[in-house]
């Protein structure tokens, strides 16, 4: 195994297990502690991972993803007027990707009743129920590994298969959003999918409520630059100051469900 492939491993580690010992690490990977501990060194000056005494652990929001029952549960309010937000900006006709994650499910429970004759693209079981008997919408979903508790796809195959398609739009849901690292997600294969759809589609849509601005995560999905649009109930934070000096369009919903465009009213 090569530096950086030990490195990302040993990132993967700690993210899975919160902590680990240099011990431990030297033992599993057989090399030295020394060497485990250079490469520690590399990922804490990458902000992913903290040492301390004897062994190192998860940097703040780079550790454990809360369980998807949980996110769900999470900014239940928020998360419908960014997806009703974002189905307003879907065109008719358009072939989307809409990615697994609670906020994108709620993308695609404000899709129904539209009959915008999409065709949808999808890694997530539950997207794909909510739109399955829509009327002129087409569902495709991906082949591959299901991921427990998540009902989301990922692996190889997926990947190959969205290699396949052309898509107007990618709807993202991602675990962070920074001005610095971009996109990020905590599960290395819910990101290579991710990066999959960002480079089949025209256009990437990203919803993301305020606790997830400025979060950074294990692993790295995109960056600011490759986002056409984002949904926000923030008014205002550094990291969409960041983005709009990189082109990005920026829409707020408020608690009424109004759209402001780049802080102004739409």
């Amino acid at each position: 195994m090569d530096v950086d492939a030990r490195r990302t491993r040993i990132g993967q580690i700690v993210a899975e297990q919160g902590e680990a010992a240099f011990a431990t690490l030297a033992t599993d990977f057989g090399v030295s502690e020394m060497t485990i501990r250079r490469d520690v060194e590399a990922l804490e000056k990458a902000g992913l991972v903290r040492r301390i005494f004897g062994g190192v652990i998860a940097a703040s929001g780079t550790g454990f993803e809360p369980p998807y029952p949980e996110r769900a549960g999470h900014a239940v309010g928020s998360k419908g007027r960014i997806g009703h937000a974002i189905a307003d900006a879907l065109r008719p006709g358009e072939t989307v990707f809409l990615d697994s994650g609670s906020t994108v499910a709620s993308v695609a429970y404000a899709l129904r009743g539209r009959r915008l004759e999409l065709t949808v693209l999808t890694p997530s079981i539950v997207v794909a129920t909510a739109l399955a008997d829509e009327p002129d919408t087409r569902v495709i979903l991906l082949g591959g590994e299901v991921r427990a508790g998540e009902l989301s796809i990922i692996g190889h195959d997926a990947e190959q298969m969205i290699a396949r398609y052309n898509c107007d739009t990618y709807v993202a849901g991602v675990a962070g959003v920074d001005a610095v690292r971009g996109l990020t997600e905590y599960h290395p294969q819910e990101a290579s999918v991710k990066r999959a759809a960002v480079s089949r589609s025209s256009r990437v849509i990203v919803g993301a409520d305020s606790t997830k601005l400025g979060q950074v995560l294990l692993v790295c999905v995109a960056d600011l630059a490759d986002v056409a649009l984002i949904v926000t109930d923030a008014s205002s934070h550094p990291t969409l100051d960041a983005a709009r000096e990189a082109g990005v369009t920026v829409v707020t919903v408020d608690s009424d469900g109004d759209h402001h465009l780049n802080g102004a009213p739409s």
